[in-house]
């Protein structure tokens, strides 16, 4: 198959899948080497930017998606108006921030450094697929352990967690 009936295929792929899928899983339906498709989809996403289409691929660690150009939002926002956008309260985007700076993380440890109970931000969070249990502390009792999800990359635009701004970027203003 040559290379330009790949890339037809897996742009076909990516738009009917929707949501962000592994270079592997496409590897397997094409049945080709991992590799060789990862690099497709680096070569794809170039073009897709170098071309200024209206979409573009989205990288998120192994996983890619199709989606629109942030520079589009304010002509996209005009047709999206009426659709329900929830976002997340200061409470949930405190434990958000908790959890990505500190993952792998428990409850008790979010509620210590918040200084409140996290339990209804932690659902939230957990029912928008942004965190997810990543295992079981070894102590006592065998707590959860939590960490971000490929959802939180997408959500924020991110490839990768090194692309979190590091901690000591951010400033804390007293209040008084």
């Amino acid at each position: 198959m040559e290379n330009r009936e790949i890339k037809s295929i897996i742009e076909g792929l990516l738009f009917t899948f929707g949501e962000p899928i592994e270079s592997n899983e496409i590897a397997k339906v094409l049945d080709l080497p991992t590799k060789e498709v990862h690099s497709i989809l680096l070569e794809m996403k170039d073009e897709f930017d170098f071309n200024r289409r209206g979409i573009r691929i989205i990288r998120f660690n192994k996983s890619f998606q199709l989606g629109t150009r942030p520079e589009h939002h304010e002509w996209i926002k005009q047709v999206v108006h009426g659709r329900n956008t929830r976002s997340l309260s200061n409470a949930a985007l405190e434990t958000l921030s908790i959890v990505a700076y500190k993952q792998p993380v428990t409850k008790a440890d979010i509620d210590h450094i918040r200084g409140v109970k996290s339990d209804r931000s932690l659902e939230t969070l957990i029912g928008r697929r942004l965190v997810k249990e990543v295992g079981k502390l070894e102590k006592p009792g065998r707590p959860n352990l939590y960490g971000t999800t490929d959802e939180f990359l997408r959500y924020f635009g991110l490839e990768s967690l090194d692309e979190l701004p590091p901690v000591d970027d951010f400033t804390i203003e007293n209040e008084e």
